[in-house]
């Protein structure tokens, strides 16, 4: 094969010969997969771990669907809920390296299936159209959150509640602000990553001293390790606890979002492997140390479970810390809620980009072309044009917009399923392993990882209160259903006439 010109250095910027071999060895595998360098290498570990971090966004993804386990089975339940669905999205991230380190490229779970099953095109074009659409529901479901942390602050602070319309005006200006921060490309989306590290190790010190030190009362051992709490109106238990681990699933959820940016990172084979799963180990850690603070510190679990503020984190702050400091650790939270936003839409361009340039796209060319910040800009602005779409139905029903974003995280544990399936079933279906491989744990893995999947999804579809009537019906099914019905109609009507598989773009220069 011959060598093609890499696009991985900036013009003016003087690399050394060690930074060149890498991108070399990046782009070279990237070639035989079949697939032509387009985007500059200039991620390093840190970033693309710091994008996977992002995506996961521990502060705000546990603060945002604290309540769920906290209503839902209480301390016991979020406390071994935790660690428990931490350990399995654990494994679920080493299958994932495995593939990752195989196939360094751009599209993640979609170009996984359809490299692995080729000869089931419709496979891996409903992996990517599902992931895409879960991955866009996302970064709205992170752009709403910002918005009701912004309204709580307010409450706290000025006694005023902000009305649905507003909420929505906020979302609608954190969407176009991802798209901007997005629009201005590869560095920038590095920069915001490196920052978020820091940002989430700073922010976790900050929150889990200001809580242990100005909570008037602290809970004792026995309450935080064996209380059990149940707002569900469930008499079941054990079901109770169990709906409890949804939090816990919710909140780690993302580590996959490292293989958005392989072809953007140098030595994308080691780096993005090594990002899946220390994100998901970082956010076991970092999750654990915050939520015992919450644990400990929580005053009074029934003045959450009836809280007016727009968010239930917010009452618990209010308690335990006061209204000056709870604003403070309100804003760590939303900046934090802000750059996960901003993250989701990186992932959804990215994905339509990979989408596109294997005909499983419309407006392939659009979606194909690149800024001079080296930002698939269609992708981005698609994004959040559907993102301000979907906000405008929480202002008419906040039902309607809680299933459409719920669905989302079945949509994401869907995508997870279609390689670890493929893995268990076809475990010869990876032909060239990358220098990440579990070797004879792979089939184990991958099997405890997939009986996991199945166990959440038919979770997360469950009714989470009882007795069940027309407002605290779980709806994610009816949105899931829905999606997957577009999808497939998406499927008979266009996708199964211009969709063949993987698309290959290198073309050698002589």
């Amino acid at each position: 094969m011959g060598q093609l010109e890499s696009p991985s250095s900036s013009e003016g910027k003087v690399i050394t010969k060690e930074e060149a071999c890498n991108v070399t060895v990046s782009d070279q595998r990237l070639l035989d997969l079949g697939y032509r360098p387009e985007f500059r290498r200039e991620m390093s570990l840190f970033g693309v771990l710091g994008i996977s971090f992002c995506s996961i966004g521990i502060l705000n993804g546990m603060s945002s669907a604290l309540q769920t386990g906290l209503f839902s089975g209480g301390p016991l339940g979020l406390f071994w809920g935790w660690n428990i669905c931490s350990l399995f999205m654990l494994l679920i991230a080493f299958s994932f390296a495995e593939i990752c380190s195989a196939y360094p490229t751009m599209g993640g779970l979609y170009f996984w299936v359809c490299k692995m099953k080729p000869d089931v095109p419709i496979l891996g074009f409903f992996t990517g159209w599902l992931y895409s659409m879960a991955m866009v529901f996302t970064g709205v479901s992170a752009n709403l959150s910002a918005a009701l942390y912004l309204s709580s602050m307010a409450e706290v602070g000025r006694g005023r509640s902000l009305t649905r319309l507003e909420i929505a005006a906020i979302a609608w200006a954190v969407n176009i602000f991802s798209g901007i921060v997005n629009t201005i490309g590869t560095k920038a989306i590095g920069h915001m990553s490196t920052l978020f590290v820091w940002w989430t190790l700073g922010g976790t010190v900050c929150l889990v001293t200001t809580l242990l030190v100005k909570a008037p009362m602290m809970n004792s051992a026995d309450f935080v390790f064996t209380n059990v709490q149940n707002f569900t109106g469930w008499q079941s238990q054990g079901f109770v606890v169990l709906l409890g681990f949804l939090q816990a699933v919710y909140t780690l959820e993302g580590c996959e979002t490292a293989a958005q940016v392989a072809e953007e990172a140098v030595r994308a084979e080691i780096l993005a492997p090594l990002a899946v799963v220390g994100s998901i180990a970082g956010s076991w850690l970092i999750g654990l140390a915050y939520l015992l603070a919450l644990l400990f510190a929580v005053q009074d679990i029934s003045s959450v479970q009836a809280t007016t503020f727009a968010i239930p984190i917010a009452q618990l702050y209010y308690d335990a810390v006061g209204p000056r400091l709870s604003q403070m650790c309100l804003v760590v939270i939303m900046v934090s809620q802000v750059m996960a936003a901003i993250t989701t839409f990186t992932a959804s361009s990215r994905l339509f980009y990979a989408l596109a340039r294997d005909n499983a796209f419309p407006l392939k060319k659009q979606f194909m072309t690149l800024n001079r910040f080296q930002a698939p800009y269609w992708g981005v602005w698609s994004s959040v044009l559907i993102g301000c779409i979907i906000s405008c139905a929480y202002i008419g029903s906040a039902i309607a917009f809680n299933a459409i974003l719920s669905s989302a995280a079945i949509s994401v544990m869907l995508s997870y399923m279609q390689p670890i399936i493929i893995r268990v079933f076809w475990p010869d279906s990876i032909e060239d392993f990358g220098p990440f491989r579990l070797g004879k744990w792979s089939w184990p893995v991958n099997l405890a990882s997939l009986l996991f999947t199945i166990f959440v999804c038919v979770l997360f579809i469950l009714p989470t209160a009882y007795p069940v009537n027309v407002f605290n019906m779980n709806y994610a099914i009816v949105a899931v259903g829905g999606l997957l019905v577009v999808i497939t109609i998406n499927w008979f009507w266009w996708g199964r006439h211009s969709f063949k598989g993987l698309v290959k773009t290198a073309m050698p220069r002589h």
